[in-house]
C-alpha cells in the first residue's frame, strides 16, 4: 500500500540512484533491436556555471523529448558536457588565488596558472551536472566530455589547421569589443549594453586657412530659420577623448548646409596648435543629417560604425588606447606623430595597417592618462580655447553646449567595465564564407527552426555576417597552433615538432619559433560541439551511429553564436559516403524566456530571480518540470509564478490519491488485461478517451507542442480519471457484481499503468516511484519488467465512439447542472427535482441507465419526463433536450435576481474601468509591467464572472 502522501524528498534520491545502478540512461538502453537512432546534445552549462531558470526550461524540455523517444524504443543519446567558460573560468579562479592571498596570476606565470585552473576544476567546477542530475536529465553521464578535454582538443586543432591552410582563417586587424579589465576582445554576446546618464558635447572644427562658408538651415516648408557665416564645422560626441584619433569628418550627400565645403579640411581642435592636424570634409550615407549637426566625426580605430565609413573612403584608422584602456605613450613624440599624419592626408595614400598602428596620435600631454580623466581634460582644453559651441543659458550667460542625455553605453557582462571598441591584430575565421551553406540548408529545408518565424533572424544574422574574431587575450583556453619566426612569419601546425619542420624548410635551417599567446574564443570549440563528443576526427562508431543529430533545444540569445557557427562548422567537416554535407541537427527548437510572473525580465538588480533549485526544494522536481512544460507555449515567454508550480504539486498529488483509492478498492496491476476484452461502457469510455489522449500528447511532442502535450495529460488525469472514471466506477466497486468489479479493477489498474507512463517524460520521479510502488500483487510477483523510463510508449489503438459519446454526454448534464446549482447559489446538499423535455429516445434510455449516476453526481431527487415547462425553473439545453430545475420554494427567485444584477453592475463598471485604463497607450507604455498585467488579469476575471451572472439570469427568463 503507497503512503498516505508522497514525499518528494525521499522518493527523488531513491528513483535517481535506481536509474543511476541500472545504467538507465547509457547510449540505447531500452531500445528495440536495431532502433532508429535519436540524438540530442546538451547546450554545455558552463564549468562554473549554477542551474538558473533557463537551464531548468532548456533542459526539461531536451528530457521530454528523450524520455518520450527512449520509451519508444529508440536508440538514444542526450550527450552531455560541459564548455571551459574561458573568461568566466579565469576570473573566478583569479579571485579564488586573491582570496587565499595567494600569488596571482602574473605571479604565477601562464603554465602554473593553468594547473591551478584544472585544479581547480577537478575540486569544485561541474557543480551544475549534479544540479542537472537533480532536476532529471536522463542524459547518457558516462559519456561526458568537456570543451578542453584530450578528444575535443584534438578536434580543435584539426579544424584551426585544416581552415587555415584552406584560407578561412587568418590574422588581421579589425575593430573588436575589448575588456580594459581582462584586457582580451570579447564577443558581442559578453557585452552588455545598457543606459546611462551621459553627455553630449558640441564643439567647434575650424576649417583649414580661416576659410569661411555661409550656413543655412531651413524648416521643412524651405523657409530659412538659420544664416550665418562660419569657419568652423560643428560636430557632437558623447566621447571626446576619442577626437584625438579622428581621421576625418562625414555629412550626408544630400545635406546642402555643407555642400560648399565638401572636400575642404578642417582641424582637430585639441593638441599643441602648431601640430594640430587637419583632416578631410567627406561625404558618407552614414550620418543622419537630421540628427545633432548632421556632421559626424570619424574615428575608425575606436567605433564600430565610424570603422566601416572609414574602410569606405580610405580614411585612416589611429589607435589611441592602450590594453588597458589608457591613452597611449609608446611610441615617437606626438610632433613627429602629427607630420606623418600630415603626410597621409596631403599624399592620399593609406599606408599598411601596421604603419598606421604604430603612429601615436595622442598628444603629449595626456599619454598615459586613464581614458576619462583624458576626457576631463581635452574637455578643458578646447573650452579654454575658444572652440566650445556656446550657447545661452536662462539668464542670457553663454555657456559650453552640452546636452545631458542618456546613452547606451557597452559595459563587460563580467568586468562591469565600459568596453572600448579596439583596433587590434586578432585571428578571424572568413564567417562569409562558411555561412553560405549553412545558409542554404535552412533555405532548401534541411534544417528547420521551431518556430519558423526565428528563421528570419538566422537569415538576418547571416546575410550580414562579419568575420569572426576567433582569439582572445587569455591563458585559459585552446592555445592558437601558431608559431612565428625570427621575422615574423607565421607556421600554423597541430604541433611545435611539425612548425618547427615547417619552419626550417621555409628558412633553409632550424631556427627558434615563438607561440602565439592567445587563446581561441569558447565558441570556436562549441561550434563542433555535435561531431567533436562523438569521437571525430576519429572515424568512431558513436559518430556512424548517432551523427546527424536530431533536435537542438536552445535559446534565442545563441541562434548566431552557437547555432550558426555549429551549422557552418558541420557542413564544412562531415561528409557522407558521396561527400555531401550533413548538417549537425534537422530541427532547431527555439524556446522562449523565462520571466516573472508578471512577465518582467529576472535580474539581479530587480530582486525578481527565480532560483530553481530553491523551488525544487519547496514543490518537487516533477511540480517545476511539469509547470514550465505546460507553459512553454511556441514564441511565448514563460511567466513563472509560484502559484502555479503549486497547482502543479496539487497535481501530482491528486494522482497519488487516486491510486491510493484504486489500491484501496483492489485495483491490480500485471494481469492479461486486454482493452478489447471491456464490456462496461463506462470502461470503453475511459480507454476510448485514453487512446485520444495518447495520440495527443504524442503528436504534440512529435511537433514541439510541449505545453498542448501536458495539457492533454493533465485534461485527461485531473478530469477525466480522478474526477469522473473513478467517481463512476465507485459503485461498481461497493456493488455485488463479481465479473464487473473484476473487470472495473483490471481496468483501472490498466488506465493508472498507462498516465503513468503518458506522464513519466513531464513527471519522471513520482511517475517512476508509482510504477515501482503499485507492482506488488501483480503477475511477477512484486517487480515490474522494466523500469517506467524503459518501458513501452503508450499506443493510440482503442475506439469505441459509441461509448465515449454516452458517458461524455452524462459527463456535460452533470456538469451543466452543477454549474447552474453554482450561479444559482443553491445550497450544494440540497437535492432538486430535474424535468426533462424533448427528448429522444437515446437520450430516455441514457436516462434510465444513468439515473442513479446522475442522481448521486448531480444532487437530483428525482428524473421526470415532462410536457410542459415547470414555472420558476431554471433551465439548460442538452443536445435535443431541454433540461428544467425547478426552483419555487427552494430559492427567493425574485431576491436572486436582485443579487444577481447588482453584481452585475458592479461588474460592468470595473470592466468599463479597466478597459478605458488598458486602452490608454501612455499608461500600458510607461506603468510598471507588473501593474499593466494585473491590470490585465482583473479585467480577465471581471469578463468571466460576468458571463456567469448574465447566463444565470438568462436562465431566470
Amino acid at each position: 500500500m503507497l503512503e498516505k502522501n508522497y514525499d518528494f524528498t525521499k522518493a527523488e534520491p531513491r528513483v535517481a540512484k535506481a536509474w543511476d545502478e541500472a545504467d538507465a540512461f547509457k547510449a540505447g538502453a531500452g531500445a528495440k533491436p536495431d532502433a532508429e537512432p535519436f540524438t540530442i546534445v546538451i547546450p554545455p552549462p558552463n564549468v562554473t556555471g549554477s542551474l538558473h531558470m533557463g537551464h531548468a526550461l532548456n533542459n526539461t524540455l531536451q528530457d521530454i523529448m528523450v524520455r518520450f523517444e527512449r520509451m519508444r524504443g529508440k536508440n538514444v543519446l542526450w550527450q552531455p558536457g560541459m564548455d571551459h567558460a574561458g573568461i568566466a573560468t579565469q576570473m573566478v579562479v583569479e579571485r579564488q588565488l586573491a582570496e587565499r592571498q595567494q600569488p596571482g596570476r602574473r605571479d604565477l606565470g601562464r603554465e602554473k596558472f593553468v594547473e591551478k585552473i584544472w585544479e581547480w576544476k577537478e575540486e569544485s567546477g561541474g557543480i551544475i551536472f549534479n544540479q542537472l542530475k537533480r532536476l532529471g536529465a536522463s542524459c547518457d553521464w558516462s559519456r561526458e566530455r568537456f570543451t578542453m578535454d584530450e578528444g575535443l582538443s584534438k578536434a580543435v586543432l584539426e579544424v584551426f589547421v585544416t581552415l587555415y591552410k584552406e584560407g578561412l582563417i587568418y590574422r588581421g586587424k579589425r575593430l573588436v569589443n575589448w575588456d580594459p579589465q581582462f584586457e582580451t576582445a570579447i564577443s558581442d554576446l559578453e557585452v552588455e549594453n545598457t543606459e546611462v546618464a551621459g553627455h553630449m558635447w558640441h564643439f567647434k572644427y575650424p576649417l583649414a586657412g580661416g576659410e569661411t562658408y555661409e550656413y543655412v538651415e531651413k524648416d521643412e516648408d524651405g523657409n530659412i530659420t538659420l544664416q550665418e557665416t562660419r569657419d568652423y564645422i560643428s560636430i557632437a560626441t558623447t566621447r571626446p577623448e576619442t577626437m584625438l584619433g579622428d581621421g576625418a569628418v562625414a555629412v550626408h550627400p544630400s545635406d546642402e548646409r555643407y555642400a560648399s565645403i565638401i572636400g575642404k579640411l578642417c582641424e582637430i581642435p585639441v593638441g599643441p596648435k602648431e601640430h594640430r592636424r587637419l583632416i578631410p570634409i567627406i561625404t558618407d550615407d552614414y550620418p543622419d543629417p537630421d540628427f545633432g549637426s548632421g556632421a559626424v566625426k570619424i574615428t575608425g580605430a575606436h567605433d564600430f560604425n565610424d570603422y566601416m565609413v572609414a574602410k569606405r573612403n580610405n580614411i585612416p584608422c589611429y589607435r589611441l588606447m592602450d590594453i588597458q584602456a589608457a591613452m597611449r605613450d609608446d611610441g615617437a613624440p606626438y610632433a613627429e606623430c602629427a607630420v606623418q599624419a600630415k603626410e597621409i592626408v596631403d599624399s592620399g595614400e593609406l599606408p599598411d595597417e601596421n604603419t598606421v598602428d604604430a603612429i601615436n596620435l595622442v598628444p603629449d600631454e595626456y599619454r598615459g592618462l586613464d581614458r576619462f580623466d583624458a576626457r576631463k581634460k581635452i574637455i578643458a582644453d578646447i573650452t579654454a580655447d575658444g572652440l566650445a559651441v556656446m550657447i545661452s543659458d536662462d539668464e542670457g550667460n553663454e555657456i559650453p553646449f552640452v546636452e545631458n542625455k542618456k546613452i547606451m553605453q557597452p559595459f563587460g557582462d563580467r568586468s562591469h567595465v565600459v568596453i572600448e571598441p579596439m583596433l587590434t591584430d586578432q585571428w578571424f575565421a572568413d564567417a562569409e564564407t562558411l555561412a553560405q551553406p549553412a545558409i542554404a540548408s535552412v533555405r532548401e529545408g534541411r534544417t528547420n527552426f521551431v518556430p519558423k518565424t526565428w528563421e528570419n533572424t538566422y537569415f538576418h544574422w547571416m546575410e550580414n555576417i562579419q568575420p569572426w574574431c576567433i582569439s582572445r587575450q587569455l591563458w585559459w583556453g585552446h592555445r592558437i597552433p601558431a608559431w612565428y619566426g625570427p621575422d615574423g612569419t607565421v607556421f600554423v601546425e597541430k604541433s611545435e615538432d611539425e612548425a618547427l619542420v615547417a619552419a626550417e624548410a621555409h628558412y633553409g635551417k632550424a631556427v627558434e619559433l615563438e607561440r602565439d599567446s592567445d587563446v581561441l574564443d569558447t565558441w570556436f570549440s562549441s561550434a563542433l560541439w555535435p561531431f567533436s563528443t562523438l569521437g571525430w576526427p576519429d572515424q568512431t562508431k558513436a559518430l556512424d551511429t548517432y551523427y546527424q543529430t536530431d533536435v537542438l533545444v536552445t535559446g534565442l540569445d545563441i541562434i548566431f553564436f552557437w547555432v550558426a557557427r555549429m551549422m557552418m562548422m558541420g557542413l564544412h567537416f562531415m561528409k557522407d559516403a558521396e561527400d555531401t554535407p550533413i548538417e549537425p541537427f534537422h530541427t532547431v527548437y527555439v524556446h522562449a524566456l523565462v520571466r516573472d510572473k508578471t512577465g518582467a525580465k529576472m535580474s539581479k538588480s530587480k530582486g525578481n530571480v527565480i532560483d530553481p533549485l530553491e523551488l525544487m526544494d519547496e514543490y518537487g522536481t516533477d511540480a517545476l518540470r511539469f509547470t514550465l512544460a505546460i507553459m512553454a507555449a511556441q514564441g511565448r515567454d514563460v511567466k513563472l509564478d509560484t502559484a502555479r508550480i503549486a497547482g502543479y504539486r496539487n497535481f501530482g498529488t491528486k494522482l497519488w490519491n487516486a491510486t491510493r483509492f484504486a489500491e484501496m478498492n483492489g485495483v491490480v496491476r500485471g494481469t492479461d488485461f486486454a482493452p478489447e476484452d471491456a464490456k462496461l461502457t463506462v470502461n470503453r469510455w475511459i480507454l476510448t478517451e485514453l487512446s485520444r489522449t495518447t495520440a495527443e500528447i504524442t503528436e504534440a511532442i512529435e511537433k514541439f507542442r510541449f505545453n498542448d502535450a501536458a495539457a492533454s495529460a493533465y485534461r485527461f488525469v485531473w478530469n477525466q480519471t480522478c474526477d469522473w472514471y473513478l467517481e463512476l466506477l465507485k459503485p461498481i466497486f461497493s456493488g455485488e457484481d463479481v465479473a464487473e468489479k473484476k473487470e472495473a479493477q483490471a481496468c483501472a489498474g490498466y488506465v493508472l499503468d498507462e498516465i503513468y507512463k503518458l506522464l513519466h517524460p513531464f513527471m519522471p520521479f513520482m511517475t517512476e516511484e508509482l510504477w515501482t510502488e503499485t507492482a506488488s500483487g501483480g503477475a511477477d510477483e512484486g517487480e515490474r519488467p522494466t523500469l517506467l523510463c524503459h518501458a513501452e510508449w503508450p499506443k493510440a489503438e482503442f475506439g469505441d465512439d459509441a461509448a465515449a459519446d454516452e458517458i461524455n454526454w452524462l459527463i456535460a448534464l452533470v456538469s451543466e447542472i452543477r454549474s447552474v446549482r453554482a450561479e444559482m447559489n443553491i445550497k450544494p446538499g440540497l437535492r432538486l427535482p430535474m424535468v426533462v423535455l424533448g427528448a429522444s429516445a437515446q437520450t430516455i434510455a441514457r436516462l434510465a441507465t444513468h439515473d442513479a449516476a446522475i442522481k448521486t453526481l448531480a444532487r437530483m431527487e428525482n428524473i421526470e419526463l415532462g410536457s410542459e415547462v415547470p414555472k420558476a425553473s431554471a433551465q439548460l439545453v442538452q443536445g435535443e433536450a431541454t433540461i428544467y430545475l425547478p426552483l419555487e420554494g427552494i430559492i427567493d427567485l425574485g431576491a436572486e435576481v436582485v443579487r444577481l444584477t447588482k453584481e452585475q453592475g458592479v461588474l460592468e463598471k470595473e470592466i468599463k474601468q479597466l478597459t478605458g485604463k488598458l486602452g490608454n497607450e501612455r499608461f500600458v507604455a510607461n506603468a510598471p509591467a507588473e501593474v499593466v498585467q494585473e491590470n490585465r488579469d482583473r479585467l480577465s476575471g471581471a469578463e468571466a464572472k460576468l458571463e456567469k451572472i448574465n447566463a444565470a439570469l438568462e436562465r431566470m427568463g
